[in-house]
């Protein structure tokens, strides 16, 4: 179970790690579902015969299909904030793709927390720093500072 942290200690994880996701298995269906729902079927995506004589040597994620496993991350590696009323995407700062993930690699993303701000009342500005691992690759995948807007 995910732990709830009071506001005071959430924020005295500012500079630290918040947490590490399970792996996640990119499978080539859910890069063709991608695909289908973006109406992005480049062929490095979704056609693996093709995509074999590709510098890739094979189909790889949509960038944006990484970025989307974000959400699903933090879900089960970032602390709950204890009275959050809401949580919500603001955007990036210096987002980067930095190495493809190959049809089948496993991911998994990592977060630390790099700021947090009071932005009125009851609502603060989170910037946390994100990166999307692989198995099989030194480089992540993805790296960016995501902001975030917290209610409490």
């Amino acid at each position: 179970m995910m732990s709830k942290l009071s506001f005071e200690e959430f924020a005295a994880l500012e500079g630290q790690e918040l947490g590490v996701s399970r792996w996640i298995r990119v499978s080539q269906e859910s890069i063709n579902a991608f695909a289908d729902a973006t109406q992005d079927w480049q062929y490095i995506h979704v056609d693996e015969e093709a995509a074999r004589d590709s510098p890739f040597g094979g189909t790889i994620a949509h960038g944006f299909l990484t970025l989307s496993l974000l959400s699903a991350m933090s879900a089960e590696a970032i602390p709950k904030l204890v009275g959050a009323t809401s949580s919500v995407n603001y955007g990036f700062n210096n987002l980067r793709f930095v190495s493809p993930v190959k049809s089948g690699e496993q991911v998994r993303g990592r977060f630390a927390l790099k700021a947090i701000t009071r932005r009125g009342e009851s609502s603060y500005q989170l910037i946390v720093s994100a990166s999307v691992e692989t198995e099989q690759q030194v480089k992540p995948a993805l790296v960016g500072e995501w902001v975030i807007i917290v209610n409490v």
